[in-house]
């Protein structure tokens, strides 16, 4: 049994693209540095006696997503579209319970309590909607008699109306832009991509004529005069006191006043201690990952995988860029988390299901790759 499983572990190293599994176990540790340095002010804002405490979450939730990341990267392609397809359904049905039922935070119902632990459902919509999209785009492709473009644009409106409801603005800028992402690389018609463009546009103008939140949240971007803007003001000052090498591991202050350090404005606290190098070595990981998955794309054989890994490295690398935009005060705040990197059980394990699915589609097997 031993020799087995050692068997299988090796077949496994051999085949797996270890330069993108080091850079998110690389993100995962610079996430869990960074808990240990927003753990104890995040605690005293929150009244929780053990400084530590989120800290001790956070790397639970590192541990598990490790295990789901090594689990769905041994799988084969049939069995990634069934937990796909699963998780999809199941996924938006959760949505659909949170409209109803679900924690409202900030006038914003997004998260399912149970006793000792929350979900948030849309964070595992967005790589499951990305692997079934991508699935249903390369089988209309290949002729398969179902209208997979159809389905797939069916599939995303419904994402984001279940989205809009909660309302999560956020999300569903993100899961736009990453389908229209896939749309591009897929090499659909004209036609098809103004039909995307028509419903995005719509879906903007919908959002800032029924969503006051929308509305107050661009009106306050352009203009920060007309409203409260704390937290992209304390960041900022957090960015700035860091300099190039960073105020030192633990002295941090600005942190102290920063009501989400440990989770979106996490870039903050590692530019305010680690300083400048720090924070573009951790948007160097972040453009290593895009690159080496797009690279491993543009040479996979399969139509299935080259879209649906495209998709995933997009929703990671527009992701960071959203979340380290709001930091820099570049674009209106989010509410999105920093990949691999900010405290959340839900985005953690979540990333890690994607994560794992675009290692086990870039895996060299025989035939998957174009020879060189």
């Amino acid at each position: 049994m031993i020799a087995i499983e050692a068997r299988h572990f090796g077949d496994w190293w051999k085949s797996i693209d270890r330069t993108l599994l080091f850079v998110v176990l690389a993100l995962i540790s610079v996430g869990l540095i960074l808990s240990l340095a927003a753990s104890p002010a995040a605690t005293v804002r929150e009244n929780i006696s053990d400084p530590f405490y989120f800290l001790y979450r956070h790397s639970v939730f590192a541990l598990l997503s490790l295990g789901v990341l090594l689990f769905v990267s041994s799988l084969d392609h049939r069995n990634i579209r069934r937990l796909c397809a699963l998780t999809l359904l199941g996924s938006l049905f959760l949505v659909g319970v949170t409209i109803i039922m679900g924690h409202e935070v900030g006038g914003a119902s997004r998260w399912l309590r149970f006793p000792g632990f929350s979900v948030q459902p849309s964070e595992f919509l967005k790589p499951s909607l990305i692997v079934m999209v991508a699935w249903l785009f390369a089988e209309a492709r290949n002729g398969a008699p179902i209208p997979g473009r159809v389905i797939a644009f069916g599939l995303y409106l419904t994402s984001v109306v279940l989205l809009m409801q909660q309302p999560d603005f956020g999300q569903s800028i993100l899961i736009t832009l990453v389908f229209g992402g896939i749309f591009f690389v897929a090499g659909l018609n004209l036609r098809w991509m103004l039909g995307l463009i028509t419903t995005a546009t719509a879906g903007i103008i919908s959002a800032w004529l029924f969503l006051p939140y929308v509305a107050t949240r661009v009106e306050r971007f352009l203009n920060p005069g007309a409203g409260e803007t704390y937290q992209t003001d304390t960041a900022i000052a957090a960015i700035s006191r860091g300099g190039i090498m960073g105020v030192g591991p633990g002295e941090g202050t600005i942190k102290r006043l920063l009501p989400d350090s440990h989770t979106d404005f996490i870039f903050s606290v590692a530019a305010e201690e680690f300083g400048l190098i720090a924070s573009l070595s951790i948007i160097g990981l972040f453009a290593i990952l895009v690159a080496r998955a797009w690279m491993n794309a543009l040479r996979l054989t399969d139509h299935f995988a080259q879209l649906a890994v495209s998709g995933l490295a997009l929703q990671f690398g527009l992701q960071a860029v959203i979340n380290i935009g709001v930091n820099l005060d570049l674009i209106p705040p989010k509410g999105m988390t920093l990949p691999f990197i900010s405290y959340g059980g839900s985005s953690m394990l979540a990333l890690a299901l994607g994560a794992g699915l675009m290692l086990a589609l870039t895996r060299k097997r025989p035939g998957a790759y174009l020879r060189a």
